[in-house]
């Protein structure tokens, strides 16, 4: 697989996370690193890459991006951590009208 894509995520200095995706992600994490990207990590510096995803194609590296952002500070660690159980568990349904819970 050629790669044409990365979905990524930073942690920042004050803990949080940025996700982002991008074609070339060197590249991308220089312009974090040197303030460049950002508004987020540009007022959080310095950051670290703490986890990323390869794609044959920049529009899939760009809707995982979305779908990660989407998700909580829990989950995204599940995911940095490869705790899949974990972010198996967290991605249930906890509503008390859910199915399990009657």
């Amino acid at each position: 697989m050629k790669i044409k894509g990365y979905m990524y995520i930073l942690e920042c200095a004050d803990g949080s996370y940025y996700t982002g995706s991008t074609k070339d992600l060197i590249r991308r994490l220089l312009q974090h690193m040197s303030g460049e990207g950002a508004n987020h990590t540009r007022k959080r510096l310095p950051v670290k890459l703490v986890y990323f995803e390869t794609f044959s194609r920049i529009d899939h590296a760009f809707y995982r991006e979305k779908q990660v952002q989407g998700w909580s500070r829990k989950k995204k660690e599940a995911l940095i951590h490869s705790q899949f159980d974990e972010l198996h568990r967290l991605a249930e349904c906890r509503n008390e009208t859910h199915f399990r819970n009657r």
